[in-house]
């Protein structure tokens, strides 16, 4: 069964791919606040997840 966390975060890094590649200000690197919003989604989640990962090889 698929890691829920893992999930998320993958599902917040398409999310936010998506909408850099629809976004002309994230496309031109001025972050609109929806991505703004959207980067620290992915972030926070990404963070919970690698540290889970580290917690796991200690």
């Amino acid at each position: 069964m698929p890691d829920d966390l893992y999930e998320r975060h993958m599902t917040a890094h398409r999310t936010l791919t998506a909408h850099r590649t629809d976004c002309s200000a994230c496309r031109s690197q001025q972050t609109c606040p929806p991505g703004k919003r959207m980067v620290e989604s992915f972030t926070r989640l990404q963070d919970a997840y690698l540290a889970r990962q580290k917690n796991k090889r200690d």
